[in-house]
């Protein structure tokens, strides 16, 4: 099922969750999922297949090389959908590719696409592309998104400061405007927040302002389409082990990645995966404006 990745499908990767990682840190943002360790379980292989709660349905999903993104184009190829999904530069391409094969070994389409989503053009040109090859357009994820930790607002620079905001909600603004007018009755919009829009953080102000301001997008837009029928919701993932880890984090505090948590341990994004499976398909039909928490217990 798996291309020839010496990390991919293993039963000892799925059955044996990691509870803390090994000293590591990479120097870029994005960060690289094929040369972190462990890496991330991104699909369980031993879950029923083709259920269809998806089937013929085109999904956009930006940031989808990797991380949270990657298992959610998993997950829903796995029910059926067709998969657009975005990355960001070249750095990503082999993750990228990871994904794109993945998804298509299940039997779907996939088109993969390098754009740089602080851009409203290339977002448009993101929404072309996928009505050009699949010819509609049911669920958007507004899912990319950058992280630096800074001990103190003084130490974030204009430079961060404007990259964390265009990033991590002016593109979810981008796509969401450029995606709308292809959005019928049933269609959905979900948003990756996070546990810090709920509680902050000291260390990631700017990151955590940004998944606050995604919150409140997501329930201004959920009123502001609820007589058309289209449903908005976002997923709050906690501690989830993907490449912003090692790549903003120092080796020290990798070393003890969601350890804080009541349940102990980072989740994998497999485990986060579900709930925008549940919020993309017919299951959630009465549910919109809401945030489906996926945290390890935080209390919020």
């Amino acid at each position: 099922m798996y291309p020839e990745f010496p990390y991919l499908g293993f039963k000892e990767e799925c059955e044996k969750i990691p509870i803390t990682f090994p000293s590591q840190h990479q120097d870029t943002m994005p960060a690289i999922e094929a040369i972190m360790e462990p890496k991330p379980i991104f699909d369980n292989i031993y879950e029923n297949l083709n259920k269809g709660k998806l089937q013929n349905k085109v999904a956009i999903i930006t940031g989808g090389d990797s991380g949270i993104g990657r298992a959610v184009c998993i997950k829903f190829a796995k029910e059926g959908a067709n998969i657009c999904f975005t990355y960001f530069d070249d750095l990503e391409k082999q993750d990228a590719l990871v994904t794109k094969e993945c998804v298509e070994d299940y039997g779907v389409k996939c088109l993969m696409l390098k754009k740089d989503l602080t851009n409203s053009s290339e977002c448009q040109q993101v929404v072309s592309e996928t009505i050009n090859m699949f010819g509609k357009i049911d669920i958007l994820v507004n899912n990319c998104g950058v992280q630096y930790v800074k001990d103190s607002i003084l130490d974030i620079s204009d430079e961060q400061l404007e990259k964390t905001f265009k990033t991590n909600i002016f593109s979810y603004f981008y796509m969401t405007k450029h995606t709308l007018p292809f959005l019928k009755e049933n269609s959905c919009i979900i948003n990756t927040s996070s546990v810090n829009s709920f509680r902050g953080n000291k260390k990631l102000i700017d990151y955590s302002a940004t998944k606050g301001a995604i919150t409140n997008f997501t329930k201004s837009m959920s009123s502001s389409l609820a007589n058309q029928g289209i449903r908005v919701n976002e997923v709050a993932p906690g501690p989830i082990w993907t490449p912003l880890i090692p790549g903003s984090f120092s080796k020290k505090d990798v070393e003890v990645f969601g350890s804080d948590v009541p349940l102990k341990r980072a989740g994998q994004p497999f485990e986060v995966s579900g709930a925008y499976l549940y919020l993309a398909c017919d299951d959630s039909r009465y549910v919109t404006g809401q945030t489906i928490h996926v945290n390890g217990g935080t209390i919020i």
